[in-house]
């Protein structure tokens, strides 16, 4: 009997010729969006799961002759990732909302629902790797390095990982638009989401205040001995170590070293102000091993773009660890989280204290 698989399709390249791979390879396939847009607007930036992209999943799932649905995820999506992006802006952190959804959406509600309806696993287009090693699951990157997508995926958990299926691990991107063109898939060229899904225009700050009725206001630039500098437009304008935007001219390049909530300050200084020789990470999930018991030689993401780093990973107690770099590193940025690996292999991660 054929394996039965729920592919979560965004309407992107790369959810398409995940489920077209499936089908090739065996697999009883059915195509699923989740809804979690929060009206009935169409989101002119077609991004990830918005209604827009339903159109285009529906006309891949058509071509591949496999059955399609759209399922609501709206009301979880709204508790577990809008009110925890726009509650951790309002204390100053700077929150990453698609690795929320990763963790409580698309591996977690998404898999009960494939298990309600008999599926044996769910599928996405993220590029990673999952193998399995006496008896453990492993997260591992995927070949295409520029691609990798394991950072997002730290919080899987191993029931997760037994049950997830990443057929676009093998590839690289052009290699899974050329598979698009050759299926006759509209999608083959269609450009990649970048911005999140619910925030219109990037605009965070304009989000938090249609949404929470608090009105953002305007306070003091300070410089690390609190001498006001000029006046900045709203705590939630800005993050750490950032240099452009600031509005603001001191003769030299300055960055944004501190963020402080309770005063309504943005405290700036220089390169120096911004390096950190270490960091605290709580929230803590682990893949490779069940828990951290002792220090380990790793190296470190400290956001999604940012290059590795060797670090040790000295355990705290059971949910914090400290993460001591090697060299000082940039714009550590509370609310981000810090991924840990050795190799290609995922060791866990945590969110920046």
């Amino acid at each position: 009997m054929k394996k039965k698989v729920m592919v979560g399709m965004s309407g992107g390249v790369d959810s398409s010729v995940a489920a077209a791979l499936l089908l090739e390879q065996g697999y009883e396939v059915v195509g699923v969006t989740m809804q979690i847009w929060q009206d009935d607007k169409k989101d002119e930036n077609g991004s990830c799961c918005s209604l827009s992209a339903v159109d285009d999943a529906r006309r891949v799932a058509n071509k591949l002759g496999i059955p399609y649905y759209v399922l609501n995820f709206k009301e979880i999506f709204e508790q577990k990732v809008i009110e925890y992006f726009t509650n951790e802006y309002l204390r100053g952190k700077t929150p990453n909302p698609c690795i929320a959804c990763n963790r409580y959406i698309k591996f977690d509600e998404f898999l009960k629902k494939a298990r309600e309806l008999g599926m044996d696993y769910v599928a996405t287009g993220h590029y990673a790797t999952v193998v399995e090693e006496n008896g453990r699951f492993l997260l591992k990157r995927s070949a295409s390095l520029a691609k990798d997508q394991t950072y997002p995926l730290y919080n899987l958990t191993q029931d997760q990982l037994a049950h997830t299926l990443f057929p676009l691990a093998p590839y690289e991107k052009p290699k899974v638009r050329e598979i698009a063109k050759n299926l006759g898939l509209g999608v083959a060229s269609k450009p990649d989401s970048q911005d999140i899904c619910f925030v219109v225009h990037h605009d965070y700050s304009a989000f938090i205040e249609q949404r929470t009725g608090i009105k953002i206001e305007p306070g003091n630039f300070v410089d690390q001995q609190g001498k006001i500098l000029g006046k900045h437009k709203g705590l939630y304008h800005y993050t750490i170590g950032q240099r452009k935007g600031l509005g603001i001219a001191t003769g030299k390049p300055v960055f944004v070293s501190k963020i402080d909530v309770e005063r309504n300050e943005i405290v700036l200084g220089e390169e120096a102000d911004i390096l950190s020789t270490s960091l605290i990470a709580s929230d803590l999930n682990f893949i490779a091993v069940d828990q951290l018991t002792e220090p380990v030689q790793a190296t470190v993401k400290i956001r999604y773009g940012s290059r590795e780093a060797s670090a040790t990973i000295q355990p705290l107690d059971e949910k914090s660890v400290r993460v001591e770099f090697q060299d000082p590193q940039r714009a550590v940025t509370a609310g981000q989280s810090v991924v840990f690996y050795q190799g290609d292999l995922v060791l866990g991660g945590g969110i920046i204290q």
